[in-house]
């Protein structure tokens, strides 16, 4: 079976964009709600989080704008545009579809 991160790297953009959903945060806040929502499970990583920030914020999903942080450090806050709101739409459409469908999968005796 795949491990953690295999999984994660594929849903990642979705779990960020549903994150970002409840408002602002910043890359290290995004991190830490993974991991403690998920009691550890999920670990994202520096290395996959920031690029994938990045690349969201190209493609129009996100926006980012400095703020301070709750320890008074300046971070980049990260929000939903309208785009990233559509196509997280889109991509939780899709997670139920495949997520039925390998439950079907499962289930088949």
């Amino acid at each position: 079976m795949a491990d953690e991160t295999e999984l994660l790297h594929g849903t990642l953009d979705t779990l960020v964009l549903k994150i970002l959903s409840w408002g602002p945060r910043h890359g290290y806040g995004i991190a830490r709600w993974i991991q403690q929502t998920t009691d550890d499970a999920l670990r994202v990583e520096e290395g996959s989080l920031y690029p994938a920030l990045y690349r969201m914020e190209r493609k129009g999903w996100i926006e980012a704008e400095w703020g301070l942080s709750e320890t008074r450090r300046k971070v980049k806050y990260y929000h939903l545009t309208r785009a990233g709101r559509a196509r997280l739409a889109l991509e939780l459409a899709q997670w139920q579809r495949f997520s039925t469908a390998v439950g079907k999968i499962l289930r088949a005796t």
